[in-house]
């Protein structure tokens, strides 16, 4: 196979030389970790450039998850979606609560609000919804719900960086909101990850939380964890927030390629923009009606692999479908047939900034027949 990779995703990169000098500013000082003063700077700037109130630096993605629930005291039950990346789940099962599965609506694969409503029990006492691919959640008719029953809304916003709608941030939904900084994503330090909340009284005790819970030089208030962000990935995420506009704006002239090649196509289908949502254009889906396409999902994912192009099935398979979970009622694939029907038809295309013009007609060839 001599025909060059396409990857499905490439990480932004900070320019070597800038970050060489900021670099030496750490060798310098000596201060590389423990809250210095690029980790400042960095938060400072991310709750600007996201028009939110506060916002936690995590060491990654799962953290702020894990941490939300802990500083909200959430117990019991937990609705969430099964259409999503593990660690959402994962981090519900860390904390000692059930996750509950609903539904998703098809044209944005995110949770149903009246699937939510329809599981409550007296032992409910939060929601996680996703922002899938980053299209927002119907977040109106969750706290509505959320409001009615006296419940938490924690928002897992990993696909959703610098997300809008008509204008605000759609970080500032529910009661806190948590990102990824991974490498994979629209914007990353590496690992890395943030948690959004509303109040500064809420920004101190995750602090704590995410710092063994020490409170000052020998006073522990919580038994938190270890989940600081040193100043060499706090550096690395200040040079590419400077970039990350032009990036996003690369991925969407990308979209604009792909729909407007694959629109004829039978059998091919994809999410267009929202009315009013400002997008990121972290993912490209698109879904495989196998009896019009006359190709499976999976037959024209190996087709791609084979000449070299990574596609991947994200989400697939589905949450509820791992050993952990797949006991559980709300499991059953009779309870979930949209979220089954979207994880066995969808194959995510390469989609980054780094996409050549020359790429993206190699990936449409081997789906255009």
């Amino acid at each position: 196979m001599n025909e060059k990779q396409i990857t499905v995703t490439s990480p932004l990169l900070p320019d070597l030389e800038e970050f060489n000098a900021l670099l030496k500013e750490i060798w310098d000082s000596k201060w590389v970790t423990n809250n210095g003063s690029f980790h400042k700077q960095l938060e400072r700037e991310l709750a600007e450039y996201l028009k939110v109130p506060y916002i936690s630096l995590f060491t990654n993605g799962t953290l702020p998850i894990l941490t939300a629930l802990q500083a909200l005291h959430i117990t019991g039950e937990v609705i969430t979606t099964p259409y999503s990346f593990v660690a959402t789940t994962h981090s519900i099962w860390w904390n000692g609560c059930k996750p509950v599965f609903v539904d998703i609506n098809p044209a944005t694969g995110n949770i149903d609000p009246d699937a939510i409503e329809a599981a409550i029990t007296n032992k409910t006492t939060a929601i996680m919804p996703v922002h899938v691919y980053g299209k927002p959640c119907d977040t109106k008719r969750i706290q509505e719900i959320a409001d009615k029953y006296g419940l938490k809304v924690i928002y897992d916003a990993a696909h959703a960086f610098g997300v809008e709608v008509d204008g605000d941030s759609i970080l500032n939904a529910g009661d806190m909101s948590t990102l990824s900084f991974h490498a994979t994503k629209v914007y990353n330090t590496l690992e890395g990850g943030a948690l959004v909340m509303h109040d500064e009284a809420t920004k101190k005790r995750v602090d704590y939380l995410k710092n063994f819970g020490f409170a000052g030089e020998t006073e522990v208030v919580a038994p938190g964890i270890n989940s600081k962000v040193d100043e060499v990935r706090a550096a690395y995420g200040i040079l590419n927030l400077r970039q990350v506009d032009a990036a996003i704006e690369a991925r969407h002239q990308v979209a604009i390629k792909y729909r407007e090649a694959l629109r004829p196509v039978e059998g091919i289908t994809f999410m267009d923009d929202m009315p009013g949502v400002k997008h990121n254009y972290s993912y490209f889906p698109l879904f495989v009606d196998a009896e019009k396409y006359g190709m499976t999902r999976d037959e024209l994912y190996e087709k791609m692999k084979a000449h070299n192009v990574l596609g991947r099935r994200y989400f697939y398979p589905l949450i509820s479908t791992f050993t952990t979970y797949k006991g559980y009622e709300s499991a059953n694939p009779k309870n979930l047939p949209k979220a089954h029907q979207m994880a066995d038809s969808v194959i995510c295309l390469p989609m980054h900034h780094e996409l050549s013009a020359e790429d993206i007609d190699r990936v449409l060839e081997l789906i255009i027949k």
